[in-house]
């Protein structure tokens, strides 16, 4: 049996929820979304536990999809065999909605990284408590795609309208333009 990718326990009626992959940043697979959905599914069984907490093992919070669970190697259907189209609805967005419909407040315990899917993750909970090392990441723009895991919608809601904007272009390039308009 392989080792758990999502650790689970409930202090003083509080679900805490480690994922548990520090080696890759906690980065998701799909065996630490079916175990998250465990969890999640267990805080909303038990009517004892009033809120949630999610952090990550080690220095980092989570760093989105872990890009080894695609098929990358050349050869035939590569563009179907490395979509990540079917694991964004099929887990990702999966995920996020449970975690929005849980009946209890979550917290995201950002304690290093949260990139991507992984920044997703922590903006779909109610609040967001970031350590001083943590930073939040959307590099979409640099390969050419949109915020998956509902990322747009989700850091415009809890972030305002410039985090949109912020996740579209280069960190340098935004300070400039901030400033320019005087902000």
């Amino acid at each position: 049996m392989s080792e758990a990718t999502v650790l689970f326990e409930v202090r003083a009626s509080v679900a805490l929820i480690t994922l548990n992959r520090p080696q890759a940043l906690n980065s998701f697979t799909r065996q630490m979304h079916a175990e998250l959905t465990a969890a999640l599914e267990r805080i909303e069984g038990d009517r004892a536990i009033r809120a949630a907490v999610i952090t990550g093992a080690g220095r980092g919070f989570c760093a989105g999809a872990d890009l080894s669970e695609f098929d990358f190697e050349p050869g035939p259907n590569l563009v179907q065999r490395a979509d990540p189209g079917p694991i964004i609805e099929k887990q990702f967005n999966v995920t996020a909605r449970k975690l929005m419909a849980l009946r209890v407040p979550t917290v995201a315990a950002v304690n290093g990284v949260a990139a991507g899917a992984g920044a997703s993750l922590a903006m779909t909970c109610d609040l967001a408590v970031a350590a001083p090392n943590a930073s939040f990441i959307q590099a979409f723009s640099k390969i050419g795609l949109i915020p998956d895991a509902g990322g747009s919608w989700f850091w415009s809601r809890s972030s305002g309208w410039r985090a949109p904007w912020a996740a579209r272009c280069s960190a340098t390039r935004c300070r400039r333009r901030t400033r320019r308009n005087g902000e």
